[in-house]
């Protein structure tokens, strides 16, 4: 062992220890922004009750989160964890004001910028800070949704009859997240990219790859003092350069294809061929390009980061949710399933057995059964995270000033297990918003503007304060109809056509971080239902 003279005379060790020691100090005394608040899982007395309550938090955030919400339901508190910002909590009265307020003082984008550590964990930045696919996801993929059943329903039974299989003899044992994350890859991209790439195996390893490589590395460099990030990114982010590139080399020659048809097309077009042109984001994007001044965005690297940015945005949470489901219900009762075919067969029959976005809306078990699996499993702790980028920082209702920098958020994992919003919390109930329409329905007697008023507050893909799933307000994601359209399509679909053993206890959930998650290796066991 080094004796201190030995180590005052060899600069290579001394040099890094100094360093590294005055690193550690300055995390204890550096100033700090945040208001004078009541520090969550701090004890009375501590020394240095932010940091060490960074880790209490960290370790047991179902208890943090659940402590927050009951201790200081109405006022703010300091929420630390451990790799993040410590956050403001604001109460759960604040959330609507939270949301409302404009994009010139508290910032989604920078807040997941920073959370995702995306100048460094995306190969091109500029697809994240110049987002304008998001105008296609709103917009035209919201629109183009209905049309895209049939699509979709195609890819989703060619690939869960490929993965699943066919057998009405024999139980299957399957791992559900491992399956589902296929198929809803398959599916996905068969709206993103179309066929024959939407069943390119090695496009989609690469694409969840990618989706995996962005929160691990985050979660590194966040740990990771801010002058020396770029340092640690350039050896940290190696897989997700790596994916990228494979990405981009299978899509290029596609991208490359319908550039240059595109091009035919507007060069010649009294053929009309136009008309044929691919209905896909993929498509969309070009067309989008082509209208803009800046020769950037029709490069076909651009274009295809924008598809692989998709992927990541949507097939990993899409996974977790139909995962969900599925083990929710094969850990519930067999009634329940039932209830859902008769339902599903009832108003398919009523549609002339075709599948449509009217057929969908008119499945309100079918919704409920998504809403309340994500009410159950939802995958944030905290809801409408924001950072302050106010100069003169913002106060709120209550009269807190937050500085600009702060970064703040709102419960709700407690939100969606307080008994006084949803009785018997802890239940799943499958049909729980289904009678909640029905009973607003009742209430409201013939009135049916203000019937439908009700039946949406209670759909799937809606957002409030009390269900922020998918977020709340105007940066609610952008994608949640196609999505919701595209899970429900496929558990009824699963629904309708395999029998699940049903189990005694579902798996547990497990916690990364700040997100729950569903048990990735669990497995239940399922066969093709027969033809009746």
């Amino acid at each position: 062992m080094l004796d201190l003279e030995e180590l005052w005379n060899r600069p290579a060790i001394l040099a890094p220890t100094v360093f590294i020691l005055a690193f550690i100090l300055y995390q204890f005394i550096r100033p700090s922004k945040l208001p004078d608040l009541p520090i969550l899982g701090a004890k009375p007395g501590e020394w240095f009750p932010l940091q060490r309550a960074k880790w209490r938090n960290t370790k047991d955030m179902k208890t943090a989160t659940e402590i927050a919400y009951s201790q200081y339901r109405d006022h703010a508190c300091i929420f630390p964890v451990a790799g993040a910002h410590s956050f403001v909590m604001l109460p759960f009265k604040e959330l609507q004001w939270l949301v409302e307020q404009p994009d010139s003082d508290v910032s989604m984008h920078e807040q997941t910028n920073d959370a995702l550590q995306l100048d460094y964990t995306v190969t091109d930045p500029r697809l994240v800070h110049v987002p304008v696919h998001v105008n296609l996801v709103s917009g035209l993929l919201t629109r183009e949704t209905g049309n895209l059943v049939p699509d979709l329903l195609d890819e989703i039974q060619y690939s869960v009859e490929g993965l699943w299989g066919t057998d009405a003899d024999n139980f299957k044992t399957i791992c559900v997240y491992d399956v589902m994350r296929r198929i809803i890859g398959q599916a996905t991209n068969r709206v993103f990219i179309g066929l024959p790439m939407c069943r390119d195996a090695a496009l989609l390893d690469v694409g969840m790859s990618f989706a995996q490589d962005i929160p691990l590395v985050s979660t590194v460099l966040r740990f990771i003092w801010k002058p020396l990030r770029p340092l640690a990114a350039l050896f940290l982010t190696i897989p997700n350069r790596i994916h990228t590139n494979q990405f981009y080399k299978i899509l290029r020659p596609e991208i490359q294809k319908r550039l240059t048809e595109y091009d035919a097309r507007r060069a010649d077009p009294e053929t009309k061929a136009a008309d044929q042109e691919p209905n896909d984001f993929l498509q969309w994007s070009i067309k989008q390009a082509k209208t803009l001044d800046d020769p950037y965005f029709s490069k076909v690297d651009t274009l295809a980061g924008r598809v692989l940015l998709l992927n990541f945005a949507s097939i990993h949470t899409s996974s977790f949710a139909i995962t969900h489901v599925i083990l929710d219900l094969a850990s519930s009762k067999q009634e329940y399933v039932e209830e859902l075919r008769e339902e599903i067969n009832t108003v398919l029959a009523e549609h002339g057995g075709k599948w449509n976005k009217r057929a969908l809306a008119a499945m309100p078990k079918l919704d409920s059964v998504m809403r309340e699996s994500q009410r159950v499993n939802s995958f944030v702790t905290v809801a409408t995270n924001r950072t302050v980028v106010n100069p003169k920082g913002v106060t709120t209702p209550s009269g807190i000033h937050l500085a600009q920098g702060t970064t703040v958020c709102t419960p709700s994992y407690p939100v969606f297990h307080d008994p006084n919003i949803y009785p018997e919390p802890e239940v799943f109930k499958p049909f729980r918003f289904a009678e909640k329409r029905a009973e607003n329905a009742a209430a409201e007697g013939g009135d049916n503007n203000a019937s439908y008023i009700q039946r949406a507050r209670q759909a799937f893909a809606t957002t409030s304060p009390e269900y922020t799933a998918f977020g709340h307000g105007r940066h609610a994601c952008p994608g949640r109809f196609f999505a919701s359209s595209e899970l429900k399509l496929m558990l009824a679909y699963i629904v309708l056509n395999y029998d699940f053993e049903i189990q005694e206890k579902r798996p547990e959930n497990f916690w990364f971080g700040m997100n729950r998650v569903p048990p990735m290796k669990a497995t239940i066991n399922i066969k093709r239902r027969t033809t009746e």
